[in-house]
């Protein structure tokens, strides 16, 4: 049985699309079989994996409005193991569609119960906010990841995403779990990125993951190439990272 894990946080430019692609190239490198869904308007996931965002009939759109199966949504990626369900622009107007709909929480949950035996993982790409979209994903979801940037203001916003995964498990999904924090964009040069890593542990001790994330100009560079770190430059620092991650999930996991 699959385990979902949802990529969220709501503040921009935390490391989340970065994760999500990178950790699920390393999961299947590591003969892993990972789907990664693409649940951010903006689709940096999908171009990311090098899928050209106009060219999506089928994505996360159709998957949430019921008009599609999961399954005719999935394509396959250049990386090994990987799927992919990707996202296109019409994504910004599902929060509006799905306002009145019953039960539109469980949207993602319910077009996932098909295929969830069919991979090991399952990573969902948030959007950068907590509306409808977030909720759905975190409904889907076994466990959350989120990445936190070592950088000032690091922990702004981070209580009320913890408040919202508390009220998804009191009342759409008692069974979400935190997988963990992951530091990321950490810079050892630099005196706050330290502090903000002493910090978090001090705070969440347990909750972190021992792998930081590195920054690293590679994992910058991969996206514009449309390929995951792991298949841009697997000797990198970035890649290293995102395995060493992969396995600390996986041994977490097993």
């Amino acid at each position: 049985m699959g385990k979902i894990i949802a990529i969220a946080n709501q503040k921009g430019g935390v490391g989340k699309t970065t994760t999500s692609v990178n950790l699920a190239a390393s999961l299947g490198v590591l003969e892993k079989k990972v789907l990664l869904i693409d649940a951010d308007p903006q689709a940096n996931a999908t171009s990311g994996l090098g899928i050209d965002v106009e060219s999506v009939d089928i994505g996360t759109y159709q998957l949430l409005e019921h008009t599609n199966s999961a399954a005719q949504a999935v394509l396959k990626t250049d990386s090994p193991n990987l799927d992919l369900i990707p996202a296109h622009i019409d994504l910004v107007a599902i929060e509006i569609e799905l306002v009145d709909k019953d039960q539109r929480e469980y949207m993602l949950k319910k077009a996932l119960e098909d295929i969830k035996d069919h991979y090991d993982y399952i990573l969902i790409d948030c959007a950068p906010s907590l509306g409808l979209l977030t909720l759905n994903a975190l409904t889907a979801s076994d466990a959350v990841i989120i990445p936190i940037q070592c950088e000032y203001f690091a922990l702004e916003g981070l209580g009320k995403l913890l408040n919202t995964v508390k009220s998804v498990q009191k009342i759409h999904n008692p069974e979400l779990d935190i997988e963990g924090l992951l530091l990321t964009m950490y810079d050892s040069r630099l005196r706050l990125s330290n502090q903000v890593v002493e910090e978090v542990q001090k705070h969440f001790n347990d909750m972190v993951f021992s792998t930081i994330i590195q920054r690293n100009v590679k994992l910058s560079e991969a996206p514009s190439y449309g390929e995951s770190i792991i298949n841009y430059d697997a000797s990198s620092k970035g890649a290293s990272n995102y395995l060493s991650l992969a396995k600390e999930i996986i041994t977490k996991n097993s």
